[in-house]
């Protein structure tokens, strides 16, 4: 079972675009329902690791430009992605 959990970008929520936050928390949705391994092999979102001080988080597109970055911890039989941040990416 997979639980998502907002509580560190609950202020940035608000700030996005509205198009972002219905992406972001239909991503959401989809990680509970089917599993974050199975939402990984969707490649509209380009679910990938990151390195260099970000190494042991991935991210997310949800557009162009906003990317939500994620981490994961388990919790017992829970598996929980925890949202650390939804920036506006500068190419």
């Amino acid at each position: 079972m997979d639980k998502v959990i907002f509580d560190k970008v609950h202020k940035q929520l608000k700030k996005l675009p509205d198009f972002v936050h219905i992406k972001l928390l239909a991503w959401a949705k989809s990680v509970e329902l089917r599993g974050l391994r199975e939402i990984r092999k969707i490649p509209g979102y380009h679910d990938e690791p990151l390195k260099g001080d970000r190494k042991g988080q991935r991210s997310i597109r949800l557009s162009k430009a906003y990317r939500a970055i994620y981490t994961e911890e388990h919790d017992g039989t829970v598996n929980l992605v925890v949202i650390e941040e939804v920036n506006k990416h500068e190419y």
